[in-house]
């Protein structure tokens, strides 16, 4: 009798856990293809794209801690454990140690158990390049689903095309003079981290709410080959910087960005 009492309690927590996993694969947004993966377009004034992003919310919950596989097969798909939970989250989880993320989800497991503060699946420990039985540094911040409003981005224009397009060209010293006073603001130059972009298309990368993950994240892009730049925004009247990068001309390229971790990519159309 005993026996059949403890199984049936483990497969009752078993199937809740389950439910729960299930509830918020659902809440996350489906991929709908290389062009509008990632992010729901909004009508807005043109020149002017609103869409519908996760966003880092430090605020809600936020935690670097060790983390933990036992090295045994889990279900449930890719998701973390932490004692002070109370409601499952939908999350992106980062390992310090070699820079890969993930996005998953986020329950509450018992503070009594043995082991480092952080439980992960086997799927969060294969996408975070966790060994089993290794201890290692982890970043876990809540993700919500927000409307945020940006800007087209800009790309340079090149000089020599602009002088070829122009059939009314000035006198070239008073070309050399105009070009030696030409200010030169803050905002044109690349953020830490960033490169020039150079071609479209683009592609976001996500929206950060810490400065310093996003300027993270254009330098892994730069070192991959991809040009890269960070721009801040307003999103529900806090700062948040947004990662663009290109030129991603094919679903190669696309699926080049999203090897490196950001597996929220996405292809900007009007940009």
């Amino acid at each position: 009798m005993t026996g059949k009492t403890d199984g049936y309690g483990r497969g009752s927590r078993l199937s809740c856990a389950l439910c729960c996993a299930l509830l918020l694969a659902a809440c996350a947004p489906e991929r709908a293809g290389i062009e509008s993966d990632g992010a729901q377009a909004i009508a807005a004034a043109p020149g002017v794209l609103r869409t519908e992003q996760d966003v880092e919310r430090p605020d809600i919950f936020e935690v670097t801690d060790t983390g933990l596989w036992d090295g045994r097969p889990s279900l449930g798909g890719i998701w973390v454990a932490h004692p002070d939970v109370r409601d499952p989250e939908r999350v992106v989880i980062r390992n310090a140690t070699n820079g890969q993320s993930t996005v998953g989800a986020l329950f509450r497991r018992e503070r009594a158990n043995p082991g480092p503060v952080l439980q992960l699946s086997s799927d969060a420990a294969e996408e975070l390049g966790v060994l089993a039985g290794a201890p290692t540094d982890l970043n876990v911040v809540v993700l919500r689903r927000e409307e945020i409003v940006v800007a087209p981005v800009d790309l340079p224009v090149d000089p020599a095309v602009d002088a070829a397009a122009d059939t009314s060209v000035a006198p070239t010293a008073d070309i050399t003079t105009d070009a030696a006073v030409a200010p030169v603001t803050v905002a044109a130059l690349p953020p830490a981290g960033a490169t020039a972009l150079s071609a479209r298309p683009l592609a976001q990368i996500g929206v950060f709410s810490v400065r310093a993950n996003a300027d993270a994240a254009a330098a892994t892009l730069t070192t991959a080959g991809f040009g890269a730049s960070v721009t801040e925004i307003q999103s529900n009247s806090r700062s948040a910087w947004r990662v663009v990068a290109g030129p991603v001309p094919d679903p190669q390229a696309l699926a080049r960005v999203r090897a490196l971790g950001f597996v929220d990519a996405f292809v900007l159309a009007d940009e």
